[in-house]
């Protein structure tokens, strides 16, 4: 017994002894894994941001959205690069020629047993100044289709702050008559009170009614208005009509101090429809140019190793175009860059005129609404809303009639959505001139 204890003492002994498996580091473990689903969460959260549109839009944010997303201007601007690339296409070099002559053939196709074979290279050179001439014409051709993708970018610009800005009127349309429909309930629930109490007739009642009706109606056509607004600015942004979309910014802009003899010379300037016709006109200067070096030939220089028997030869060839008929395509060739500079000539004219058209009828209805907001601001908006603060007092205190209130509220109503309705016209043709000009103008509040 006594030995058994022992080895059992001394097996009990040596398990002790034996080294026990490290337990895993679950805290770091966890900490790396806390970490990385952190980091995971942020990711997927920035990236739904970056998924759902912005809440709420500057006007410069949605102009920024529309250069950058709106098809059309896209599509523009992929022309513009094919463009671009023609200009590569008109500098290209001839290629060279790879020339195999095989001469003294016993049969068709007894290529082996020719006695004499010519083996070379030739390459056509161009008159100098003929192929830089070409390029320069496919430059100005590229130049020209740049200004057409300017004038396309300053219409976008126009048309995304007309949907702006209309977007804004609808809103500003929107709340008034929200505030017109609880006045309208208000007055309704006095003249309930008043008819109670036996101060007024049931017609008083009948008309307050009818009243919170046309405000009802009032407020659903200005809610479709409003989606309509919406609807067509998101599609000049590139985006889908029914996503969502909020705007923040003001209808009233910066009063003008620009002239219009500045506004003139600016659009002058700044225009790029006058831009592609002075391109325009530099380009059939060029196609004349070049018609002209038709008269003028070009060269074709070879080189050769000649074979004939067991001798061998250099063989060197120069050869060019003589124009003994130069006058059939040159002479229309001349002639078409001619009319085509009398033809660009007038449509400078036309352009001239239509321009300083445009800027006239801008600027006179930029200065119109001016004078209307001056004239809201200074006497209309405050007299009309007094004249509705004191009849509703009165109206209360039974000095007037229900009808008499009504028509104050109309008016107070009518001159906000009025005077919302001058900024937005404002608005737009300042954004009208600017679209003359082709630039921004400045001005003041």
């Amino acid at each position: 017994m006594r030995t058994v204890q022992a080895e059992g003492g001394e097996m009990s002994k040596g398990l002790r002894n034996q080294r026990k498996p490290k337990a895993p580091r679950r805290p770091i473990f966890n900490l790396y894994l806390s970490l990385f689903l952190g980091l995971l969460f942020v990711f997927f959260d920035l990236l739904g941001q970056q998924a759902e549109p912005n809440s709420s839009l500057t006007l410069e944010e949605c102009l920024n959205l529309a250069l950058q997303n709106n098809p059309r201007l896209l599509s523009y601007g992929h022309q513009y690069e094919t463009s671009l690339a023609r200009v590569n296409i008109a500098k290209a070099i001839p290629q060279p020629a790879f020339n195999l002559d095989l001469d003294l053939l016993p049969g068709p196709f007894s290529f082996r047993r020719t006695e004499e074979t010519y083996l070379g290279v030739a390459q056509l050179i161009e008159f100098p100044g003929r192929r830089s001439l070409r390029a320069d014409i496919a430059s100005l051709e590229a130049e020209e289709f740049r200004s057409d993708l300017e004038s396309f970018k300053l219409d976008l610009i126009f048309q995304t702050k007309e949907a702006f800005y209309y977007l804004l009127l609808a809103q500003e349309e929107l709340k008034f008559a929200q505030q017109n429909l609880e006045l309208s309930q208000k007055f309704m629930e006095i003249t309930e009170f008043k008819y109670s109490a036996g101060e007024v007739s049931q017609s008083e009642v009948l008309r307050a009614k009818v009243e919170v009706s046309r405000a009802e109606n009032v407020l659903k056509e200005a809610q479709v208005q409003t989606s309509l607004a919406r609807a067509k600015l998101n599609a000049l942004l590139g985006r889908e009509p029914d996503s969502r979309l909020e705007i923040r910014g003001e209808l009233k802009n910066v009063f003008l101090t620009l002239t219009v003899a500045e506004a003139k010379e600016k659009a002058l300037a700044f225009r790029p429809e006058m831009k592609k016709i002075e391109f325009s006109l530099s380009r059939a200067k060029a196609q004349k140019k070049q018609a002209y070096f038709n008269y003028l030939p070009d060269f074709a220089l070879g080189l050769s190793r000649h074979h004939l028997g067991q001798e061998k030869y250099w063989d060197f060839t120069l050869s060019f175009s003589v124009p003994l008929f130069f006058w059939q395509p040159a002479r229309g060739e001349v002639a078409e860059a001619e009319a085509l500079k009398r033809a660009l000539n007038q449509e400078k004219a036309f352009w001239l005129n239509n321009i300083f058209l445009e800027i006239e009828e801008a600027y006179s209805k930029v200065k119109l609404a001016e004078e209307q907001i001056r004239i809201f601001e200074a006497s209309i908006l405050s007299q009309a809303q007094e004249v509705y603060e004191m009849f509703s007092f009165r109206y209360e205190e039974g000095e007037i009639s229900g009808l008499e209130l009504i028509e104050a509220r109309r008016t107070w109503m009518e001159s906000r959505m009025a005077y919302a309705q001058t900024l937005f016209k404002h608005a737009i043709s300042l954004a009208a001139l600017e679209r003359a000009l082709g630039i921004s103008v400045g001005g003041e509040k």
